[in-house]
């Protein structure tokens, strides 16, 4: 009898460790997932950290110089931003878990675009001048000691690159000669060059590596590569001024930014042409999609008009309208620039043991957010001169879109709600694991 009763009290706590396991997990993927904004700042560069459950800020973190191009590592836990300012050789590379900046890298040259490779082992950045050689190149970083390692010469005055997903071949966008670059990861080497539009900038490739998306910003059209034949297929008319340019992570859309146009122009991936326009803020240039497909939020520059404040639009893909404008509160986003989402993570996951390099910036520019509070953000220092101080944000303005360009906005309230589910998913994983280990603890007793 006692050996039956110990079996089951053991097949009782096995039951509920794995239950517990998969309450945890549940509610830690149903989290949302931050999204990162650039921005010129106003006495530094500065990255705004959104929760796209409420497209509210949750993290303002300064850097230095002009904060550019950016890219998340596939885990989600570091994000590279260029300083673009023309001055600096920098990239910045941020700890997503204390949203401060790690390291930052000396990459030769001024730097411009960057990308991660599928592993999250390497990032590549494009420089405008190198003050090595006097070239223009690609500078490649290892991310574990946040070092060049290694360069590419790819073409002249390379912009932007991509990696297919499995990691095989580069595109690089070649904006003086009206090219992209075909880079064999393995050998560093180019083995194959498209001619595309006028003027070549951004570059996104498809989620399953069969076609490259070429943003040609001096011909107002996207070029469609064929990375099999590495061909151009198609030619698609876009809005004024294509500057960047994100596909779905179904692979069935691309939406591109048109900053003279003020609106983003969304692709039919399967037919090659545009199917709808959507008005967003004025200028835009980045934009990303969520991971779930369901929103694409657009950074608009407002760069050329007269107060330069900016903000961020949020689409409904399901409607291609706008359902929001990201809520800063008393922040002013100067000249918005690039967009990048990391992976659903749970905002309350801190890596408190992650160690800084040499090189960390200054503490007194940091950011630090406030764990205990979801809609407070505790700012350390825009500049030098700021007193520290806390902010509360107006959580019932997650879904006003204020631009002047909302013609499209019905005040659809199903954005929110979604985001009420996404933001409960935590909180359930918490009390399910609770409750198992309370019903498991009641049936042993008995």
């Amino acid at each position: 009898m006692s050996d039956k009763i110990r079996r089951e009290g053991a097949l009782i706590r096995a039951l509920g460790i794995i239950a517990l396991t998969i309450l945890v997990l549940a509610g830690v993927a149903g989290a949302a997932p931050f999204a990162y904004v650039t921005s010129k700042g106003i006495d530094t560069g500065t990255v705004f950290v959104i929760d796209t459950a409420t497209d509210n800020l949750k993290a303002v973190i300064p850097v230095e110089g002009w904060a550019g191009e950016a890219a998340i590592n596939p885990a989600g836990k570091k994000v590279y931003v260029t300083d673009s300012s023309g001055f600096s050789t920098n990239v910045f590379v941020i700890n997503t878990a204390t949203n401060t900046v790690d390291a930052v890298v000396d990459v030769g040259g001024y730097p411009l675009g960057v990308a991660v490779n599928p592993t999250g082992s390497r990032v590549y950045v494009t420089n405008r001048y190198s003050r090595v050689d006097n070239s223009n190149n690609i500078s490649i970083i290892d991310t574990a000691t946040n070092s060049v390692v290694d360069t590419i010469s790819a073409g002249l005055s390379t912009y932007n690159v991509a990696f297919t997903p499995d990691g095989e071949k580069i595109y690089a966008t070649n904006n003086r000669n009206n090219t992209t670059s075909v880079i064999d990861m393995t050998t560093k080497k180019v083995t194959d060059t498209v001619p595309v539009g006028s003027y070549p900038t951004d570059i996104a490739i498809s989620p399953d590596g069969n076609k490259v998306y070429v943003i040609n910003s001096g011909s107002n059209t996207v070029s469609v590569i064929n990375t099999a034949t590495n061909n151009v297929t198609a030619t698609v008319s876009v809005g004024d001024g294509p500057s960047d340019i994100a596909v779905s992570p179904d692979g069935t859309k691309a939406y591109v930014t048109n900053w003279r146009s003020n609106n983003v122009s969304v692709i039919n991936a399967a037919t090659n042409t545009v199917t709808a326009t959507v008005p967003v803020g004025l200028a835009p240039f980045g934009v990303a999609v969520a991971p779930d497909g369901k929103k694409a939020y657009v950074a608009n520059s407002a760069c050329y008009s007269s107060d330069y404040e900016g903000n961020v639009s949020v689409i409904d893909t399901a409607t291609n309208k706008v359902t929001a404008t990201v809520n800063t509160g008393k922040y002013t986003m100067n000249c918005p620039f690039g967009v990048v989402i990391g992976t659903s993570i749970s905002s309350d996951m801190t890596d408190q043991s992650t160690k800084t390099t040499p090189k960390e910036t200054d503490q007194s520019t940091t950011a630090a957010l406030n764990a205990t509070e979801g809609t407070r953000v505790e700012e350390t220092n825009l500049s030098s001169s700021e007193e520290k101080n806390t902010i509360e944000f107006n959580n019932s303005n997650n879904n006003n879109y204020s631009n002047e360009n909302n013609s499209e906005h019905d005040g659809n309230d199903s954005n929110g709600n979604e985001s009420s589910k996404n933001k409960s998913a935590p909180s359930f994983g918490l009390l399910g694991s609770l409750a198992c280990l309370y019903v498991g603890w009641k049936l042993r007793k008995k």
